[in-house]
């Protein structure tokens, strides 16, 4: 069942995952929730919003660095160490905290070391001077998501089984031209129709049309 949706023109859904998640605890009418997404919601604010807010998130990172394509270390061979607030690197060696910035309104961490130009490791980690991490102040929160990913590897298949077969759905229900309608108020308008729809179905697959009928009649009265 579709219980909260929302139509946007952006191009992307990594802003999107708190709003949604908070709109589909609110139509529940539940305390506890805990949302399940693909790694294209993948954005730490996001995440911590959720998280913030009482709300579980599950959402793979995102892969935006190419270094295994290349055959070099990538961020997630080097182990944080929290009470020393330290990387250790592939070779056992330490990356100690240098400075921070604000990148897009986020505080981000830089760790490296000054023994880099000796190690026998260094053709298989950078090609710089020496190997930066860097690491977002929240980003705590994002490790222990993916450990709770870790544990339970059967969270995306069933993100999958539940989610993907509506998406397919309704696609087909709207043919090729997908939305006839122009401006968000109006698209908006089309796409709650097509969930109105597509809900009524699944009820009647699930309650059959006497029961469903009577559950409307009673919450009618």
């Amino acid at each position: 069942m579709i219980v909260a949706h929302e139509v946007t023109n952006l191009g992307y859904d990594r802003t999107q995952l708190a709003k949604m998640a908070l709109q589909s605890r609110e139509a529940l009418a539940v305390k506890d929730m805990e949302a399940i997404a693909d790694r294209g919601y993948f954005k730490g604010p996001e995440i911590l919003a959720c998280v913030l807010a009482g709300i579980t998130p599950s959402v793979p990172k995102s892969m935006t660095s190419n270094n295994k394509a290349k055959g070099l270390y990538d961020k997630r061979d080097f182990v944080y160490i929290e009470q020393d607030n330290e990387y250790r690197c592939p070779a056992g060696n330490r990356l100690i905290y240098h400075h921070s910035s604000i990148e897009d309104g986020m505080k981000i961490d830089c760790y490296y070391t000054s023994i880099c130009q000796n190690c026998h490791l260094k053709a298989q980690c950078t090609t710089g001077k020496e190997r930066r991490v860097r690491r977002w102040e929240h980003e705590g929160v994002l490790d222990a998501m993916q450990d709770r990913l870790d544990r339970n590897p059967g969270k995306m298949k069933q993100r999958r089984c539940t989610v993907e077969h509506v998406f397919g759905t309704l696609k087909f229900w709207m043919g090729s031209a997908h939305f006839l309608m122009k401006t968000l108020k109006h698209v908006g308008t089309e796409m709650s129709l097509h969930v109105l729809s597509y809900n009524l179905r699944r009820l009647i697959n699930i309650l059959g049309v006497e029961k469903l009928m009577r559950s409307i009649r009673i919450l009618a009265v």
